[in-house]
C-alpha cells in the first residue's frame, strides 16, 4: 500500500464502514458512533503499519524474527486500540454524544470489542509480516492474481551491487559478511519505499529494484532512489564504521523497457520478469567497474525523463553489451557535491 491521498481515503471509508457493520452485528443498529470509534481505533494502526506513525519503532520491529515481530505488533496494536478508544470515548462523552453514559463507561473497552480487536490485530500483524517478506507490490499482485497470465509491460530496473563483498568475506568470514549485507539491504528499504519502487530480489551481494515504467520515470524517482540510498549510507557512516569497520561502496545501473511479467511456481509462487531489458540492466551494472563510474543509466532510459538540476550527467559513448545484438549508449550520473553535503547535513 502507498501513503497516497487516494489510498488513505479508501482506507478511511473502509474503516468507517466496518464500524457501522460492527454496530449492526453487535447492537442490531447502524450508527455513526460506530464509524467514529472505528476511525479512532483503526487509523493509528494503519498509520503505524504504513510507517507514518512511529517509523523508527516500526523499522525496529520489522527487523525482528517473525515470531517476535507478531508478538510485538500485537502489543503495539492493542496499545493503539486502547488509546484510540479512550480518546474517542472521552471526546464523545465531552460533547454529550453518549447520553446517560459516565466517562468510565464511555472509555472502557467492552469484552466483545477486546476480543474482536485482538483477533483483527493478529490477522493484521500476520498479513503485514507476509507482505513484508514477499514485498509490498509483489504481495498485492500475488493476492489478486494480476500476473497469473503472462503480460507484456514496460518496467524500469535498478541493479545495485556491493563493491568488495568477496574481500570482506575473506577477511571477516561468511557470517560477518552476511550480517553486513543484511544491514545494507535493510538500509535500502526506506528509500525504495519513498520512491514507490519494489525490491524484486536479492542475488548474492546485489539487489534488484523495479518500477512500472510510468511510475519510475515520474519525477525521476528511479534515479533519486539511487542517490537516496547513497545518502542514507553516508548519513550513517559513523555507525557503519563502528559496526563493520567500513562504509559500503555501491555500483548501480538503471535500464528500462519492455518485459514479460508472469507468476511462476507451484509450491512456491514468484513473480518474475523475462526479456532483454532485464539482462541488459544486469550487463550495464558490470560496466560500472570497467568505466569506473558508480552510477550508470542507459541513454535509452535517460532520454525518457528530465534530469533534475542537481544531477550531473556525462555521456560515455556506446558500448557493446554481452548478449545484446547492438551497442548501448551509457551515461554516468553524479549528484552535485555541494547539494549532496547539504542534504546529508539536514538529515543528520
Amino acid at each position: 500500500m502507498k501513503n497516497s491521498l487516494g489510498s488513505w481515503i479508501f482506507a478511511v471509508c473502509v474503516i468507517a464502514a466496518s464500524g457501522i457493520l460492527y454496530g449492526v452485528l453487535f447492537f442490531g443498529r447502524a450508527s455513526a458512533i460506530g464509524a467514529i470509534f472505528a476511525l479512532f481505533v483503526c487509523v493509528p494502526i494503519i498509520a503505524f503499519e504504513r510507517g507514518a506513525l512511529f517509523p523508527r519503532l516500526y523499522a525496529w520491529i520489522s527487523a525482528r524474527s517473525t515470531p517476535v515481530y507478531i508478538v510485538l505488533t500485537f502489543i503495539v496494536y492493542y496499545v493503539l486500540i486502547s488509546i484510540g478508544y479512550t480518546v474517542c470515548g472521552t471526546l464523545l462523552w465531552w460533547f454529550k454524544a453518549l447520553p446517560d453514559t459516565t466517562w468510565a463507561e464511555a472509555t472502557m473497552l467492552p469484552d466483545n470489542v477486546v476480543i474482536y480487536t485482538l483477533g483483527v490485530s493478529a490477522i493484521l500483524s500476520f498479513v503485514s509480516r507476509i507482505r513484508e517478506l514477499l514485498g509490498r507490490g509483489i504481495f498485492v499482485s500475488l493476492l489478486i492474481g494480476r500476473y497469473r497470465r503472462p503480460i507484456e509491460e514496460e518496467r524500469v530496473f535498478l541493479f545495485i551491487d556491493l563493491v568488495g563483498s568477496t574481500a570482506f568475506a575473506e577477511e571477516f568470514g561468511d557470517l560477518r559478511a552476511q550480517q553486513f549485507l543484511s544491514a545494507l539491504f535493510a538500509a535500502f528499504a526506506e528509500p525504495v519505499r519513498r520512491r514507490k519502487g519494489t525490491i524484486d530480489d536479492y542475488v548474492g551481494d546485489a539487489a534488484i529494484i523495479t518500477w512500472p515504467m510510468r511510475r519510475g520515470l515520474r519525477k525521476g524517482r528511479c534515479i533519486h532512489c539511487v542517490f537516496d540510498i547513497l545518502d542514507a549510507i553516508e548519513t550513517n557512516r559513523e555507525k557503519w564504521l563502528r559496526d563493520f569497520g567500513r562504509i559500503p561502496q555501491l555500483r548501480a545501473a538503471l535500464h528500462g523497457g519492455s518485459v514479460i511479467t508472469a507468476e511462476i511456481g507451484v509450491d512456491h509462487h514468484k513473480i518474475t520478469y523475462f526479456g532483454d531489458t532485464v539482462n541488459t540492466a544486469a550487463r550495464l551494472e558490470t560496466l560500472c567497474r570497467t568505466l569506473e563510474a558508480p552510477v550508470l543509466i542507459s541513454s535509452e532510459l535517460a532520454s525518457r525523463m528530465k534530469l533534475s538540476s542537481d544531477i550531473k550527467s556525462e555521456y560515455l559513448g556506446a558500448h557493446a553489451v554481452r548478449g545484446r545484438g547492438q551497442s548501448l549508449g551509457v551515461i554516468a550520473l553524479q549528484r552535485e557535491q555541494k547539494r549532496l553535503s547539504k542534504r546529508i547535513a539536514q538529515r543528520a
